[in-house]
């Protein structure tokens, strides 16, 4: 896509997210649900498969191109970008980075067009932001595998028609090299997705648990084919590098959005006859959280254009990771701050973003994990340019 669709992209984006879903977000919060033309209007412009290559009908969204898109997404709740963040994100990206040509032209269209909503199942009780922990087991039977195991907090598991499923062998020696990607189909037979997750936000985004009981796959479900045996470790880690810049960008933008809610209630709000805008501990709150907005939207453009490059796809990703999830974290508190007694309040979207903006610290990879990932790189490159 050149410069000048990409533009009339973002404008588009813009106009859905801005006229068609922020006046649908308390309906959207109340009801855990996304209402269904907001899922059609999605698919009618492309957001399921932004990020898919072209070749397979999406748009192939250079990362940085993605993050801006992101940024505009971002700017309303969170369960709309999650209805086809999955596809565009981990999900799309386990076979765009590890199938097979036939993989990707039996699977990619179809979600690039909306067709099938994918998911990434890889968490589970004692695997999360490390992989390397899973115990759902790839038994090798005539023909294939058989799949056993629980999956945790899965993303539109509820809703899927394709479950990428994280399953170890058990013949390898190092646990990082025993895991593979397996393509599971919703119906597939012992194929089961719990109920809906009840959580603190982000409500009309569902998640759920996914059992998998003696789920028997073809050779050909395996992601990769026969090459891609073992190889699921690192494709994780290949998705989730691209996946932390994706939710740094979501971040920006709700925290864009944070600020402009901030802004616009202190000028309306009055205290002793005075707009509250006017106080200087109002506006140094308000200077705060302008300030890091601005940082987080240049550290994240930048990392994108690195990573497009090839120059950084571990580094800057964690970094814009770390610094985003936390920062909105913060311009949140600072916008109920703000509103005093009102932010505490359901119905009040700055309440509903002080939830919903606590998940970005946790999932793609808790910010602990992203300060070892920060170090290490840092730490390994000092080593390299020696004394």
């Amino acid at each position: 896509m050149d410069d000048e669709d990409f533009e009339e992209m973002l404008r588009t984006t813009r106009q859905l997210v801005r006229e068609f879903v922020v006046p649908a977000e308390a309906e959207i919060d109340d009801t855990d649900r996304m209402p269904q033309h907001l899922r059609d209007l999605a698919a009618q412009i492309g957001l399921y498969g932004f990020a898919l290559p072209e070749e397979y009908d999406g748009f192939g969204l250079s990362m940085a191109h993605e993050a801006r898109l992101v940024m505009e997404l971002g700017y309303t709740t969170p369960a709309f970008r999650s209805m086809f963040g999955t596809n565009n994100g981990i999900a799309g990206h386990v076979l765009m980075l590890g199938g097979t040509a036939e993989q990707k032209k039996e699977y990619l269209p179809r979600m690039a067009s909306g067709e099938w909503t994918a998911s990434f199942a890889l968490t589970e009780d004692e695997a999360g932001s490390d992989p390397s922990g899973l115990r759902t087991t790839a038994r090798r039977i005539p023909e294939g595998y058989s799949l056993s195991g629980t999956k945790r907090y899965i993303t539109n598991a509820p809703v899927a028609d394709l479950f990428m499923v994280f399953a170890r062998h058990g013949d390898a020696e190092r646990p990082t090299g025993d895991i593979s990607v397996f393509l599971v189909p919703a119906d597939a037979p012992g194929l089961s997705v719990g109920p809906r997750d009840a959580k603190m936000g982000q409500h009309g985004a569902w998640t759920a648990e996914v059992h998998l009981d003696g789920v028997e796959v073809h050779d050909h479900a395996l992601v990769g084919g026969a090459g891609g045996k073992g190889r699921g470790y690192l494709t994780a880690m290949a998705c989730l590098a691209h996946g932390r810049l994706h939710i740094a960008a979501l971040c920006v933008g709700l925290a864009e959005r944070l600020l402009d809610e901030t802004t616009a209630y202190a000028l309306a709000r009055t205290q002793s006859g005075r707009p509250i805008a006017e106080f200087q501990l109002v506006q140094g709150l308000i200077a705060d959280s302008q300030t890091e907005v601005y940082a987080g939207r240049a550290l994240v453009l930048a990392a994108a254009e690195a990573y497009d490059r090839g120059t950084d796809t571990r580094l800057g990703p964690s970094c814009a990771k770390y610094f985003a999830s936390e920062m909105v974290g913060r311009v949140a508190d600072r916008a109920v701050q703000v509103h005093g007694g009102a932010g505490y309040m359901r119905g009040v979207a700055v309440e509903r973003f002080y939830r919903d903006a606590r998940l970005f610290r946790i999932y793609e990879g808790t910010s602990q994990v992203q300060q070892v990932v920060i170090a290490k790189q840092a730490l390994n490159a000092a080593r390299d340019r020696g004394p």
